[in-house]
């Protein structure tokens, strides 16, 4: 750990991701994010979107390179941690999954506070014994994404739209210093999405904290994003906002031309 700061929350420098020996999936990404602003990841599918994501919460080893998360005035490289040490930084990233991840059998508050389990005992985590203000914070979360009225309701009798909501305030339970979110949309009719991406805009605004999407949908994108990152072939091909990226630049992050006819 070092206390020297940076100027963005996440600094990734390097990063290789093989699942087979010299078949890299990244090729030595380095990008720095800032710490406010949504930030999407776009490209083709295989090109190592999702694969990028799930190296920075560390559900994934990666093969080579750093990931420096940055918070209150610490400086951590993710990819070197272990055992105790990595679940009590994991906890600071917060993550939104493409299918939501919920417990099925468990109402909305209780998947709420699946959210704290790294901030409470195992003890107190079985017997479900949390504390009256993460019980506060759940409840106050649940009115901000819209799902005040639904907290003793069974996850699997919500909508898509609703399970990610919940998905959300799971994350923000947390208390993240980034949040993560691996496909949000893909699940979604366009409505929906669009209150999604909304959602994960606000909350990273109002706290004051860096959101990374990886995402499918250009439109959204560019409708929803401070800055635009496009990979192909394993490698990090643009970034900047969503002016830049013009036809030619998506051919070069998508390859042909047949998909934007």
């Amino acid at each position: 750990m070092s206390a020297t700061p940076t100027t963005g929350a996440l600094e990734i420098r390097d990063l290789v991701k093989a699942y087979k020996p010299g078949q890299p999936v990244l090729k030595g990404i380095s990008l720095e994010i800032a710490g406010t602003g949504l930030t999407s990841v776009i490209g083709p599918s295989g090109t190592g979107k999702s694969t990028l994501l799930r190296c920075i919460n560390r559900l994934i080893d990666p093969t080579a390179g750093s990931i420096w998360l940055q918070h209150d005035g610490e400086r951590v490289d993710m990819s070197a941690l272990r055992g105790a040490a990595l679940r009590a930084q994991r906890r600071h990233i917060g993550m939104v999954f493409q299918e939501y991840n919920l417990v099925e059998r468990l109402t909305v508050m209780e998947n709420l506070l699946t959210g704290r389990l790294g901030y409470v005992g195992a003890w107190a985590a079985w017997r479900r014994r949390f504390p009256q203000a993460d019980i506060d914070r759940a409840y106050e979360l649940l009115d901000t994404v819209g799902l005040g009225a639904f907290a003793n309701q069974r996850a699997d009798a919500l909508s898509g739209g609703q399970r990610q909501r919940v998905g959300i305030a799971r994350a923000l339970m947390q208390q993240p210093r980034v949040l993560l979110a691996d496909e949000p949309t893909s699940s979604l009719d366009p409505k929906t999405s669009v209150e999604i991406m909304t959602l994960l805009r606000e909350q990273g605004r109002a706290r004051g904290i860096p959101v990374v999407v990886n995402i499918h949908d250009v439109d959204l994108a560019r409708r929803f994003s401070d800055r635009i990152i496009g990979m192909s072939g394993g490698h990090v091909v643009y970034d900047g906002d969503g002016a830049g990226l013009d036809e030619a630049m998506l051919k070069t992050i998508y390859g042909g031309e047949d998909w934007l006819q």
